[in-house]
């Protein structure tokens, strides 16, 4: 028996910070959607569990304990007594420490598959939240949902206007824990959380939203040298746009830019790849 899945991009189209409990971990509150662009997992039958990786982005990403897929799949057969094996092939379509979820995507794929292929009862989004706070949020995939608290609260966001991202990643991977600890050292929090989302029937308004929200993490990685490369980036983006309506996904480096039409964004992608072919450029439709 053989499974296989996709595990799509996480983009968050805001990121309120909006506190920290007293264990360290981070008050969030985002809304998040999921584009086209994906990793490839497959699982075939064997006697010991094993991941191996391939794919453009395949170089740097471990095979062993310290990736999040062979976590989550060692946590799916504690806590469902399974003693079977699965090869896990893994075939890696997205930047890694690109801010779009990759680790956390393929690990939720891969406990849903897994699930399956062992025929177990898949886990719940409270027990997979020890594996990172994008894991609860990557279980809902592919639908838009609000994710708060430190991740464990998972809310459905309303149906999306249909609008177009150009995501923008230059190669340079930006660790999250970092990112976070020097956030708590430069910044006060803010107590201020998502706006509520109006009746978004329309891409104007849809626009007009994404513009009063914020990434919280976003100055903090492109300024003070740890990823300098982001303000470069939403400037490029930005020249392809009429409005401001760009931001950074996540902890970086990935940056999307807010697009009406399917042409715009096609147009603009192509311009940003042929000025920096070094990067990754990529179009992908949201909502409608």
């Amino acid at each position: 028996m053989t499974v296989e899945g996709f595990a799509p991009a996480k983009i968050n189209l805001a990121l309120h910070v909006t506190g920290r409990r007293d264990d360290g971990y981070h008050l969030l509150d985002s809304l998040v959607v999921f584009g086209k662009q994906t990793d490839k997992i497959t699982i075939c039958a064997a006697e010991t569990l094993s991941l191996q990786v391939t794919g453009p982005f395949a170089k740097g990403v471990p095979t062993d304990g310290d990736n999040l897929v062979v976590k989550a799949a060692e946590l799916l057969r504690r806590k469902r007594r399974i003693i079977a094996g699965a090869s896990i092939f893994l075939e890696k379509n997205l930047p890694h420490g690109g801010g779009i979820g990759g680790g956390s995507s393929d690990a939720a794929t891969a406990l849903r598959l897994l699930a399956e292929f062992w025929k177990v009862e898949p886990l719940r989004t409270t027990e997979a939240l020890t594996l990172g706070a994008d894991l609860p949020v990557c279980m809902h995939a592919p639908e838009p949902c609000f994710m708060r608290g430190v991740g464990e609260i998972v809310e459905l966001a309303p149906t999306l206007p249909e609008f177009w991202l150009v995501l923008v990643n230059p190669g340079v991977p930006v660790p999250t824990r970092t990112v976070f600890e020097l956030h708590d050292k430069l910044y006060d929090f803010s107590p201020l959380g998502l706006e509520p989302l109006p009746d978004l029937n329309d891409v104007e308004k849809m626009e007009t939203w994404l513009l009063g929200q914020r990434n919280d993490l976003t100055k903090v990685a492109s300024e003070y040298a740890l990823a300098p490369m982001i303000s470069t980036v939403l400037q490029a983006i930005r020249e392809q746009m009429k409005s401001t309506c760009a931001d950074m996904s996540g902890s970086g480096s990935t940056c999307w830019g807010y697009f009406k039409t399917d042409d715009a964004a096609h147009s603009a992608a192509a311009t940003i790849a042929e000025q920096n072919p070094d990067w990754w450029v990529q179009t992908t439709r949201i909502g409608g």
